[in-house]
């Protein structure tokens, strides 16, 4: 369980406090807006009203006792920039901003950020990748290069075990699950064998998974 710092309770701000608070996390949230803190008070541990480029009240949130601080304010670069900065400077441990230029996210980073998010521009990678490809149900990014995807089973593989096809050294790929009629299998042993009507979970960089889903 961690301790989170929340700054900004628009869309994405509510769907993150959300999904940390399913995950077993305490979260305080903040926004200058009574009716947004409002509507969150009775999602998360905490909600108040606060202008978070206020340094004064920064302080007294005792910043460095969080683990994790977010800055989700997307409709105000300045305050987001300005709030960043803030939490930096009173300690924050590791501050997570949300940027929608590339330009806001250089500022961000000099700024003190230690990580950026990009809402729109990762959902939409992944829905790009996702849909515009026949042989791909799902992807998630890890980094520039490499990947986690979901992908149907090469009917060239069908009958074969992961040890017959020398699957990690002939492709440079690692199988992380097996998954059929909604149910998964999961790091699957090297004797297993592929089925048809099945997919894969696997993982690799984008050059060689790109391969793999051209296999007949």
């Amino acid at each position: 369980m961690k301790s989170v710092l929340l700054i900004g309770l628009g869309r994405f701000g509510r769907h993150m406090a959300a999904k940390l608070i399913e995950e077993g996390n305490e979260v305080l949230a903040i926004d200058s807006d009574e009716g947004r803190v409002n509507d969150a008070i009775d999602m998360v541990t905490d909600a108040q009203i606060g202008d978070a480029t206020n340094e004064h009240f920064v302080e007294s949130l005792g910043v460095g006792n969080f683990d994790l601080c977010v800055v989700a304010i997307g409709d105000n670069f300045q305050s987001s920039l300005e709030t960043t900065a803030l939490l930096k400077d009173m300690g924050a441990r590791f501050v997570l901003a949300r940027a929608n230029r590339d330009v806001h996210a250089k500022f961000l980073l000099r700024n003190g950020a230690d990580r950026i998010v990009y809402p729109e521009k990762e959902m939409a990678q992944r829905l790009a990748v996702k849909y515009g490809n026949d042989n791909i149900f799902d992807y998630i990014e890890l980094t520039d290069e490499y990947a986690i995807y979901e992908i149907p089973a090469p009917e060239s593989w069908i009958g074969s075990s992961i040890i017959e096809k020398d699957i990690r050294k002939k492709y440079n790929i690692s199988i992380l699950a097996t998954k059929s009629q909604g149910k998964m299998n999961p790091l699957p042993h090297a004797d297993y064998v592929f089925n048809h009507n099945e997919t894969l979970i696997i993982m690799g960089h984008y050059r060689d998974v790109r391969a793999v889903t051209k296999l007949k």
